[in-house]
């Protein structure tokens, strides 16, 4: 069985996954600073201030002690239930940017990628046949 594993291990495609996931969760990183950090306070400034993400919630319960001006995490200290849409609107926003920089690199890779020509169909190759066949 450990024979078996090795050789699991050391097949590359293993080796890609692995470099891969550990790429990609590095890149999540990076996209959701950028959304948090570069996007959202684009769009608030743009806005004039008046959209601000991160803390837009809907109070579901235990709402007593929440006011009107108080950020998420005081809204949820308070222990009032609360849907955190703000926090919901970032993450589409980082899926979408994540989507999209994932498509472009696939689209890019596939120009580099030689793909192999389709030859003819075995059709075309019968068609081809019965008029040499036709022929003699």
């Amino acid at each position: 069985m450990i024979k078996d594993f090795k050789a699991f291990l050391n097949q590359g495609n293993v080796m890609g996954l692995a470099v891969g996931v550990i790429i990609g969760a590095a890149f999540g990183t990076i996209v959701k600073s950028l959304t948090d950090d570069v996007l959202m306070p684009f769009i608030s400034f743009i806005t004039g201030g008046g959209v601000d993400f991160t803390n837009k919630y809907l109070v579901l319960s235990g709402g007593e002690k929440v006011t009107a001006d108080m950020t998420l995490a005081a809204a949820k200290a308070t222990g009032a239930n609360v849907m955190a849409l703000g926090s919901f609107v970032t993450a589409i926003i980082n899926f979408i940017l994540l989507a999209f920089v994932v498509f472009l690199l696939v689209r890019q890779a596939s120009k580099f990628i030689a793909m192999p020509e389709a030859g003819p169909t075995q059709v075309d190759l019968l068609t081809e046949i019965r008029d040499e066949l036709r022929k003699k």
